[in-house]
């Protein structure tokens, strides 16, 4: 087939309007000018079904997207457009239920102490989570597992992780391991979701399973990996095992400086043991009134193992020392450098 189609030949030369001499470049001057045609833009034809709206999609996928938003990330979703304020309205109500359970539940309402009340807020509670308040789900959980009620708060807590709700995660596998008998294998399961969200408890949860072989092959190396991660999120129980694990070479090589630093960090976060043990290496560092510090501090958080030690250090130091050491006790506040 033919690439170009072939012009018909007139008879007559002179009405021929093409020339049957080639092209030169030079040429270009005389050859006739193309009428430029006008360009007709048809109209895109409308979709044959208009696009699904925000507000058209499932209320428990809603829930989930916006499980994650404060109050004010959701205020600002709600202003997009009317489709996502229509869609995202119950859950502006639930927030509004939910701070006023908050309320409740604390005693504290603009600045005034005001008399808690548990029952109005677990019935606040209660309408956030129906309104799909993830958070409210969790706080209705809290207040039915401090009730007894614990097939109820896990009902809640399942709702909440199944959104994917971290907090809820944990709670939900916190609560398999305190059932009777234990069902360590969901706990793990759970623990394991949280853990990957950044839920330093379930990290620290996580970590205390792998290391005793609850629910999971004992593997202390990935125990201490966790429990490095949950130290480094503020969980102050996680800080001392981490030490513990320096101290030991368990999961990690060993690291005395590691191990001191953890130690210390858990101490100043309040760890009763984390500040008798650290109390104790200062003193035998030569560091009386340092220790005495820490071991007054673990000895007022019920460490009894720091009482003799800190008695007979007391006894030692002259006055002016020890009334330095019990101002600074008296005034002392946990850490929150991080410290959950």
């Amino acid at each position: 087939m033919e690439r170009y189609r072939a012009w018909p030949v007139s008879s007559s030369t002179s009405d021929s309007r093409f020339s049957s001499r080639p092209f030169h470049k030079h040429q270009h001057a005389h050859r006739p000018k193309k009428r430029k045609q006008s360009t007709v833009i048809k109209p895109i034809p409308p979709p044959s079904s208009p696009p699904a709206r925000f507000g058209d999609l499932p209320f428990d996928l809603l829930t989930k997207v916006a499980a994650a938003l404060d109050a004010p990330d959701l205020r600002a979703a709600s202003m997009v457009c009317r489709s996502w304020r229509q869609a995202l309205q119950p859950l502006r109500e639930a927030m509004v239920l939910y701070v006023w359970g908050k309320r409740f539940k604390h005693g504290r309402y603009a600045g005034m102490d005001i008399r808690p009340d548990r029952v109005r807020a677990l019935e606040s509670f209660l309408k956030a989570a129906s309104r799909g308040s993830v958070a409210a789900m969790v706080d209705a959980g809290l207040l039915y597992w401090e009730m007894g009620k614990r097939e109820k708060a896990r009902e809640l807590y399942r709702k909440a992780a199944e959104l994917g709700h971290p907090i809820g995660q944990c709670n939900l596998g916190i609560s398999y391991l305190e059932s009777d008998p234990p069902e360590q294998v969901e706990a793990v399961k759970w623990f394991y979701h949280a853990a990957m969200s950044g839920n330093a408890r379930a990290q620290y949860n996580l970590a205390l399973c792998l290391h005793k072989g609850r629910g999971v092959e004992c593997n202390m190396h990935e125990a201490a990996k966790w429990y490095k991660q949950a130290a480094e999120g503020g969980n102050v129980r996680a800080m001392y095992n981490t030490s513990l694990c320096y101290f030991s070479g368990e999961g990690f090589p060993q690291n005395t400086l590691y191990a001191k630093r953890w130690m210390k960090l858990a101490a100043d976060c309040g760890h009763k043991k984390a500040q008798y043990e650290h109390g104790l290496k200062i003193f035998l560092s030569g560091d009386w009134v340092r220790a005495l510090v820490y071991l007054e501090l673990a000895t007022r958080a019920g460490n009894t193992a720091a009482s003799h030690i800190k008695n007979v250090i007391f006894e030692s130091l002259p006055q002016n020392s020890r009334d330095q050491v019990m101002s600074v006790v008296n005034t002392w506040k946990p850490s929150q450098y991080r410290c959950r």
